[in-house]
């Protein structure tokens, strides 16, 4: 990462602290409840996500019973989180994956592994890609791993911090680099970002007259030019 990459970062920083922080990271010590709530949060929104994990608990008393459950009941009891045709399978295939790999529906072991390691030990797991992988590990086990989803693609790519046309799984690993490897920072930086994207950095229409980043941010600069 160059100087001047480097130099924003630490710019933009306590602004989106001030702005929409400082957020505390709390891993939940549930990798799995974790890794069922992203496959689930795929093209949807929160409320969605958590409305369809609540059913499937509500539906399924225990991971087992969610793998022995016949598909088409999986799929109803998440369809209010949406493309529930897609994710129920996924959901039951990652859950009997687990099973097969650990004995058991845990992923407590990857908490003691190199980042790199453990990472490499979700994306294994069939339906697991990147950003997935990076929200277990951050949210749950508290490793700084940074998930990266379109508001934090949007605003990194906006501001700079990362290159124009680096893809969102890419954007993974040059974000990490850029901030280091101190999970509180990433958590920071990930929650605040998508705060940003939803609040001022949209995809369509970007408030950049509002945005209290606008002078370090290489988009607002180029409009204004």
């Amino acid at each position: 990462m160059s100087v001047i990459t480097m130099d924003r970062l630490k710019a933009i920083e306590p602004i989106l602290d001030e702005v929409y922080g400082p957020r505390q990271l709390n891993p939940d010590r549930d990798p799995v409840s974790t890794l069922v709530s992203t496959i689930l949060s795929q093209n949807t929104s929160d409320t969605n996500t958590a409305r369809a994990l609540r059913s499937l608990r509500d539906r399924f008393s225990t991971w087992d019973d969610v793998v022995e459950a016949n598909p088409e009941d999986v799929i109803e009891a998440i369809r209010s989180g949406g493309l529930a045709n897609r994710k129920g399978p996924r959901i039951q295939a990652a859950l009997e994956e687990l099973e097969h790999r650990y004995g058991g529906f845990t992923l407590d072991s990857l908490a003691s592994m190199p980042i790199e390691a453990a990472r490499a030990e979700l994306v294994s797991i069939d339906g697991v890609g990147p950003k997935t992988a990076a929200c277990v590990l951050l949210f749950s086990m508290g490793l700084p791993a940074m998930p990266v989803d379109t508001h934090v693609h949007r605003v990194a790519t906006r501001i700079g911090l990362i290159e124009v046309g680096t893809t969102a799984n890419a954007a993974h690993a040059k974000l990490e680099s850029l901030i280091g490897d101190n999970a509180d920072r990433v958590y920071r930086m990930h929650v605040e970002l998508i705060a940003h994207g939803r609040a001022i950095c949209q995809a369509r229409r970007p408030r950049c007259e509002i945005c209290p980043l606008r002078s370090h941010c290489e988009y607002a600069t180029s409009r204004e030019n």
